[in-house]
């Protein structure tokens, strides 16, 4: 599975529409437990709050790269530009995703927050971990020496705590929702269907461990002499980096690809759909996301009573209202069981 949606809300989706079925929303059952679709404008806060603080951190990375001529800061100061670069894909991603369903995109835009997150993710790996892993090469090859190591530290001071203040609100945004899935943070990062709030989180938890890869390597530099530490500190940046981002591509291609719901969730939507009015069981269910904690929803019902096909046809287009009248759904379509078709569980 992947989302907020985990065991949550029975019918999880997006006000955009999308089913064959038109008019108003009527009122619908009750649900279980969802993260609410407002916390998308946390995940824009959480963005701006890491390219705010990325920026000034290369900038200072980059003076200080200068001045100390230290191959660990050179890769630090390649990957604060590279996250900041990034959180510029993270927004468009986020504001494109966020355009309403049109007649050339029925069931919105949600997918392009993951094209233009999987771009933000290729541009960590060619940009932050490539020159890193370059750069650290060369000096191995090509050693050089380094000083000024008291600027060294005081830059990478203020950049673990302007990265932490970064990865604290990322971290409560993440804990908030993991908690409302019912599932663990690490869980929820690589789970969730909102791109964006991933790859912050993830860029930022990178960012403080290769901060602290740094801090060891110049360490060692100015302890040995030897420049050999520090360019293995940038190789180790590097390498930390292109593991990062190739989680983070593997993710969004899955979206991109289809991505279902869990297994809970599917329970959770089939016990939600046979308390929709008139709904006697479900034989068949497919709930696939279509963008960032928005879903399409395709089922097979079997309806009480045995009314005429211009009833049932009615009957079937108010439920399909009903359910994309919910806040999470971006679009759903409903077909008639046939009689000897198994019902899917609702335990």
């Amino acid at each position: 599975m992947s989302d907020d949606t985990e065991h949550g809300s029975a019918l999880p989706g997006s006000t955009a529409a999308g089913s064959t079925a038109g008019g108003p929303p009527a009122t619908a059952a009750p649900s279980p437990r969802v993260v609410e679709a407002g916390e998308s404008s946390e995940s824009t806060l959480t963005v701006l709050i890491a390219f705010g603080a990325n920026l000034l951190i290369a900038i200072a990375k980059s003076a200080a790269a200068v001045v100390t001529g230290s191959a660990s800061m050179v890769a630090e100061a390649v990957h604060s530009w590279a996250d900041t670069g990034n959180e510029v894909f993270l927004l468009v991603a986020d504001k494109r995703a966020r355009r309403p369903a049109d007649r050339e995109h029925p069931l919105g835009y949600g997918r392009e927050a993951y094209v233009w997150s999987m771009f933000a993710a290729i541009g960590l790996f060619a940009v932050g971990a490539g020159v890193s892993i370059t750069h650290g090469i060369q000096e191995l090859v090509h050693p050089e020496p380094a000083g000024d190591y008291g600027i060294a530290y005081a830059v990478l001071a203020v950049a673990f705590v302007l990265e932490g203040i970064s990865f604290l609100q990322a971290f409560r945004q993440v804990r908030r929702e993991a908690k409302s899935a019912d599932r663990s943070v690490a869980a929820h990062v690589l789970r969730t269907s909102d791109p964006t709030v991933r790859a912050v989180f993830a860029e930022d938890a990178a960012a403080l461990a290769g901060l602290l890869i740094a801090f060891a390597g110049i360490l060692a530099h100015q302890i040995t002499g030897s420049p050999i530490p520090d360019a293995i500190g940038s190789i180790a940046v590097g390498v930390l980096l292109a593991v990062v981002s190739v989680v983070l591509i593997d993710r969004n291609r899955r979206f991109l690809v289809g991505e279902g719901v869990d297994p809970r969730v599917r329970t959770d939507v089939t016990e939600s759909l046979t308390r929709l009015p008139g709904v006697l069981r479900v034989t068949y269910l497919r709930v696939e996301y279509v963008g960032p904690r928005s879903v399409y929803l395709v089922a097979a019902v079997d309806l009480t009573g045995d009314d005429a096909e211009s009833d049932v046809a009615r009957r079937l287009a108010e439920l399909e209202r009903q359910i994309v009248g919910r806040p999470l759904v971006a679009g759903c379509v409903l077909t008639l069981s046939l009689p000897d078709d198994p019902s899917l569980p609702t335990t």
